[in-house]
Formats: structure tokens, C-alpha cells, sequence
């Protein structure tokens, strides 16, 4: 895959996760400072990883919540749980990996993600819900 089709792949998965709103503020916060990085992201993270085909979706957003949990990085936590909810993936699920967190990460990452999940669910909720659950 040449770069711009590696661009184009992740801007397809980067909009279908995240959001095409979130997306575009980002897009439309980019200057000449903040366009490379946002080339990155979506080149590399999006378009190189998140396309990789040894693992879904699904997962990919059940690993990053992990890990920005454990990396305290509550902005892009409730970001990838919002993600996560897009993906299929269930509020039960979700919970567990949170458990997961507490017992490495910590008590005190399992409660802020706990309380950024809740806030995500609501937020599903509030646009019809994905799961039921």
C-alpha cells in the first residue's frame, strides 16, 4: 500500500471509529504545526495499524482502552470507549477490561476509566444505544 492509499484507509477506519464530527474538528484545528501530526495519525495509527488484519476491531478498541487507562490518558480513554461502542463491542466487555486495569494498571485507573465508561454509555444511550446492554 503506497501512502496515499495508506492515508485513504485510515481516514475510512479513523472516521468509522471515532466519528466523522470528531474527526473534522481535528482536521479543522490542523495549521501548518498541527497538519504533519494529524498526517501521522491517520498514515500510521489508523492506516498501517488499525488495518492490520491479524486482529479486528473490536479488539484494537478493547487494547487501547487498556492501555490509555493505564497510561492515564482520560481524553483519548473516552475517545477510544465511544470507539469501542462504534465497534461492537459490548458494555459487559468493556467492564471487564476495566477489571482487567484494576488489577494491573491499578484501583485508581479502573475508577477514572469506570467513570469515562459510564459517561460513554450514557452518551450511546442518549443516540439509541448499540448494545442493550
Amino acid at each position: 500500500m503506497n501512502d496515499p492509499d495508506r492515508h485513504a484507509a485510515g481516514m475510512a477506519v479513523r472516521r468509522a471509529v471515532l466519528g466523522d464530527a470528531y474527526v473534522d474538528s481535528m482536521l479543522a484545528a490542523a495549521d501548518t504545526l498541527f497538519d504533519p501530526l494529524q498526517h501521522l495519525i491517520t498514515e500510521f495509527c489508523w492506516g498501517t495499524v488499525w488495518t492490520g488484519e491479524a486482529i479486528d476491531r473490536r479488539t484494537r478498541s478493547l487494547v487501547n482502552i487498556a492501555m490509555l487507562s493505564a497510561l492515564n490518558r482520560p481524553h483519548e480513554t473516552a475517545l477510544h470507549l465511544r470507539g469501542a461502542l462504534r465497534n461492537g463491542c459490548s458494555r459487559e466487555e468493556i467492564a471487564e477490561i476495566i477489571l482487567q486495569v484494576a488489577a494491573y494498571c491499578g484501583i485508581p485507573a479502573a475508577i477514572e476509566t469506570m467513570k469515562l465508561a459510564r459517561e460513554a454509555f450514557a452518551d450511546d444511550e442518549g443516540m439509541g444505544g448499540r448494545d442493550g446492554g
